[in-house]
């Protein structure tokens, strides 16, 4: 009869340290599960801003109406979901109208006289889209805009961050579009919203 009391015990102290290891391990592992998702967030978005801007090399002045635009036309793999949005759905960024320039290239430096190793100045730098203006819409809403211009992706979760990117700690502020410039934020308007500086 004792020895089963000494085993009752010794069952009930090891269901406790079972339950406070759970305890411990769970939330590490959710913190895991979200840094991964984050890495993937970043992965994506930067894959579709690259399917962007082959698009626009081998289309001058034009840009995606639609993300399956691009699957379509091969300039990215696949559709990818955002990773961090219970339905997988990204909210879209917007060229608005009269919003961007084409930056212009620098003059090609006049060829210096050659050294003993024969070296030359290096040429100036391409053509590259400077947008000054941006539209953040829902995906539901695309077919509601008068010629959509796709330049990227954000995610639409408002979830707070474990990674600061771009020093926003949002995933929703996790900005990915063609010719961004992480210290030169565009003006941004909200679908259904005032347009706001960042």
């Amino acid at each position: 009869m004792q020895n089963q009391g000494y085993i009752m015990i010794m069952l009930v102290l090891l269901m406790t340290i079972m339950s406070i290891g759970l305890m411990v391990a769970v939330p590490v592992w959710q913190t895991q599960i979200q840094r991964e998702k984050e890495e993937e967030l970043i992965f994506r978005g930067k894959q579709y801003v690259e399917a962007i801007r082959i698009y626009q090399l081998k289309n001058p002045g034009r840009f995606p109406k639609t993300l399956e635009e691009l699957a379509e036309k091969k300039y990215v793999r696949r559709l990818y979901r955002d990773p961090m949005a219970p339905d997988g759905k990204w909210n879209i960024i917007l060229h608005q109208e009269g919003g961007g320039r084409m930056l212009q290239p620098r003059p090609a430096p006049q060829p210096r006289a050659r050294g003993a190793a024969g070296e030359r100045r290096p040429a100036g730098q391409p053509q590259a889209f400077s947008p000054q203006r941006i539209l953040v819409a829902p995906m539901d809403a695309l077919p509601s805009v008068q010629n959509p211009q796709i330049l990227g992706v954000v995610s639409s979760s408002t979830k707070k961050s474990i990674k600061v990117y771009n020093d926003q700690t949002t995933y929703d502020k996790w900005l990915f579009f063609y010719g961004q410039d992480p210290n030169n934020l565009p003006e941004i308007s909200y679908f259904g919203q005032a347009s706001r500086l960042p």
